[in-house]
């Protein structure tokens, strides 16, 4: 078996002496790692349309509890109306897409078995399980006719709309940015990479498209603060966004090439344009309002899908995988640092070559998301082990 069909390209295939003697190339040449048989290092997500979909929705909703738990305690109602039945309506939304893509509703019931603190979906799962109750005790108030008011099961009601606003906003932060947490512990490079900057990208999100749905329902003379929130999310947003660009290095190259790039410009391009008719236009103007508020939503969502876009990416790509790792061997001394940039080419069994790839840590015994259904392996390692034989 040559170079060719295991996806390297050798540079030469003997030794030259030296002048003293010594021989200073290699017997096998260092090659450029493109494969193992033309297939994927890692298993991309398998996940659709409907998980970033449920990131923003989720986030969203999150993002609303807070606003309608501050409008509730500074006393303006109609923003607290609409920020409570936006919020509680974006949950349901979320909830919907996250069973549809599970595929069978009581897949959501099976992951309430267990508690673990150390897995991000079994705590996203209580978080939300926890978050859900206080959202929608909080919107049904909002609901009660008049006449059912001077009822007693309308009083109840009513006087526990409160606390359940405030449970609700007591997990909204958890709800914000547990998706972001899931994200990083997969063994997506781009996703697992980003791990650090994630949760300030998905939270600013939220605050950012909470904000936003309260500018689009309510009066401007009560939108102050849904507008600042707005405003606020969005910087923070924009500025976790830029960390993650800024980090150089290969890995980064995921958010910044491809579908992944042109989804994430064209979101800080809504981001900015919000911001700016927040602070101006949507203070005076309803239908100005509106606009900003329907910009940073699109701003928010094409974030998600750009996020889930570069995690998609560079799975497709060998090279996210095997420059990285090799790079923490290098750092650890286990590898020389001059080969860092790609794999060798070493004599295998009966003079056949073999490619040798070690798996970076956070792949080895790595499971991901859930065991069942589409998030069952979804970034499992696919068809590399360390030191395969050609």
């Amino acid at each position: 078996m040559t170079g060719s069909d295991t996806g390297a390209r050798p540079e030469g295939r003997h030794r030259r002496a030296g002048a003293d003697g010594s021989r200073d190339e290699r017997a096998v040449p260092r090659a450029t790692f493109r494969s193992y048989y033309g297939r994927p290092v890692l298993k991309p997500p398998v996940w659709e349309w409907k998980i970033p979909a449920y990131f923003f929705t989720g986030g969203m909703s999150a993002g609303s509890a807070l606003l309608a738990a501050g409008a509730d305690l500074t006393g303006r109602p109609a923003l607290r109306r609409a920020s409570r039945l936006g919020g509680f309506g974006a949950l349901l939304v979320s909830a919907y897409l996250l069973i549809a893509d599970l595929g069978r509703p009581e897949r959501f019931h099976h992951m309430l078995r267990v508690a673990r603190p150390t897995s991000p979906m079994s705590v996203g799962t209580w978080i939300l399980t926890a978050y859900g109750p206080g959202s929608g005790v909080a919107a049904a108030a909002e609901l009660l006719p008049a006449w059912m008011r001077a009822t007693l099961p309308g009083r109840l009601l009513s006087a526990a709309a409160r606390p359940a606003g405030l449970s609700a906003a007591v997990f909204a932060p958890g709800v914000a940015s547990y998706t972001a947490v899931l994200l990083a512990q997969t063994a997506v490079p781009a996703w697992h990479e980003a791990r650090r900057e994630l949760p300030f990208v998905y939270t600013g999100s939220a605050a950012a498209s909470g904000g936003a749905l309260g500018m689009l329902l309510t009066p401007v003379a009560e939108a102050g603060p849904a507008r600042r929130l707005a405003i606020a999310g969005t910087l923070g947003e924009v500025a976790a966004s830029r960390m993650i660009d800024g980090r150089g290095g290969l890995v980064s190259d995921a958010f910044r090439s491809g579908r992944a790039h042109r989804l994430r410009l064209a979101a800080e391009v809504c981001n900015v344009a919000g911001v700016v008719a927040a602070a101006t236009v949507a203070r005076r103007s309803r239908l100005g309002a509106v606009a900003a508020g329907l910009v940073v939503l699109g701003g928010s969502l094409l974030q998600r899908f750009g996020t889930f876009e570069a995690g998609v990416a560079s799975t497709k790509d060998p090279r996210y995988v095997v420059v990285p790792q090799r790079e923490r061997l290098a750092a650890s001394g286990r590898l020389p640092r001059d080969e860092t940039a790609t794999p060798r080419i070493t004599p295998g069994v009966r003079g056949q070559p073999r490619v040798d790839i070690a798996r970076p840590r956070h792949v080895r015994r790595h499971r991901s998301w859930h065991t069942t259904g589409s998030f069952g392996y979804s970034a499992a390692p696919a068809s590399v082990s360390a030191s395969r034989r050609c």
